[in-house]
């Protein structure tokens, strides 16, 4: 996604923020585009909830006021990209390793807008990695079970989650039925979470083409 496609999609995002508002921000390059259009307009909103280490310190590089999930009755709007998404608004998440915390924010969220270019949409998931956050003592057992599901399981080396985990990147999956395999990884022994936002999915996809940002909506 090059630097235009980022900013404009990001700049289409600032439709769904509101005066007064608590904004869920996602994590990563999109995203930081979009971070630094909510700077422009900081002194409008209440604050930001982050949904990562990094995304809480860009923000508060900007002098965006930063609150944490806990201490706010729910997010109205959460803004995030993604790996990849289709036109049914399901996504992979989870390359910049910040997927659990972005699926509680998207859970949280009243509205979930994801922002990505062109590039990103498929007609199938699966094509991109499938990151499963898993419990540092699991990581055998469930790259074990990930092999019988017929994916190819590969520790992401040199990696922890913000919350202390491990990440497997899963290869080779062709996802026809998001929703049951998010659930069927999910109930493996040990996995924290997968990036499959299949069940909780986006409200709102804005696509950054060469020309234009589309908006589907569920």
């Amino acid at each position: 996604m090059n630097q235009d496609k980022k900013q404009r999609v990001a700049q289409a995002a600032m439709e769904f923020v509101e005066d007064d508002m608590v904004v869920g921000v996602g994590t990563g390059s999109t995203v930081n585009c979009f971070i630094d259009e909510l700077a422009a307009i900081k002194h409008r909103i209440e604050g930001a909830v982050a949904s990562s280490v990094a995304t809480a310190e860009r923000l508060k590089q900007r002098n965006v006021p930063l609150l944490s999930l806990n201490s706010v009755n729910g997010l109205p709007v959460y803004i995030d990209g993604a790996d990849e998404a289709t036109r049914h608004l399901q996504l992979i998440k989870g390359g910049g390793g910040a997927l659990t915390r972005e699926k509680i924010a998207a859970a949280a969220s009243d509205r979930f807008i994801c922002i990505v270019d062109d590039t990103k949409m498929v007609d199938v998931l699966g094509a991109f990695p499938l990151p499963v956050e898993v419990i540092p003592m699991a990581q055998s057992y469930v790259a074990r079970e990930m092999l019988k599901s017929g994916g190819q399981p590969v520790l992401r080396q040199g990696f922890t989650t913000d919350n202390g985990n491990v990440i497997l990147d899963v290869h080779n999956l062709s996802i026809i039925n998001p929703v049951e395999l998010e659930q069927k990884i999910n109930e493996i022994t040990g996995v924290v979470t997968n990036g499959l936002f299949a069940k909780r999915r986006a409200d709102a996809l804005l696509i950054a083409d060469d020309n234009q940002v589309i908006k589907l909506t569920a």
